[in-house]
């Protein structure tokens, strides 16, 4: 009779135990796809908008690190333009395209200061204020 029992609770604890592992098993899928999967979507759907939005005159960064600004565009390629000579126009497929600066942030407009510029003291005028200040006390 117990060794009946005993056979008994062996397969209960056995099938609860496999219930635990399906469910941990579950448990790691869901944490691996949270984990790897989805921020690697979220970073091709930011990289895929990037290259839709891209304009004539924007400066770019290439895979290869060249810097860039692009002169004619495609559907799948840029004609990219690089340094100061003009003469010096690659075609590239977007994909090589890392990093999109806009036309109008990348040239940036100062305003001039309002106050005028103060010349600072330096520690000899400092010197020479306090001394001329105690020979008049």
């Amino acid at each position: 009779m117990i060794l009946a029992n005993a056979g008994a609770g062996g397969q209960a604890s056995g099938a609860a135990g496999g219930g635990f592992m399906i469910i941990w098993l579950v448990v790691l899928v869901a944490l691996m796809y949270f984990m790897m999967i989805r921020p690697q979507k979220k970073e091709q759907k930011r990289v895929q908008a990037m290259l839709n939005d891209m304009h004539v005159g924007d400066a770019v960064v290439t895979s290869g690190g060249f810097y860039g600004i692009i002169i004619d565009i495609t559907d799948e390629d840029v004609i990219v333009e690089f340094g100061n000579n003009k003469n010096c126009r690659i075609p590239m497929r977007k994909s090589a395209i890392s990093e999109v600066e806009r036309q109008s942030e990348a040239v940036e407009t100062k305003e001039p200061d309002t106050k005028p510029a103060q010349p600072k003291e330096s520690k000899k005028d400092k010197k020479q204020k306090k001394s001329k200040s105690n020979e008049k006390k």
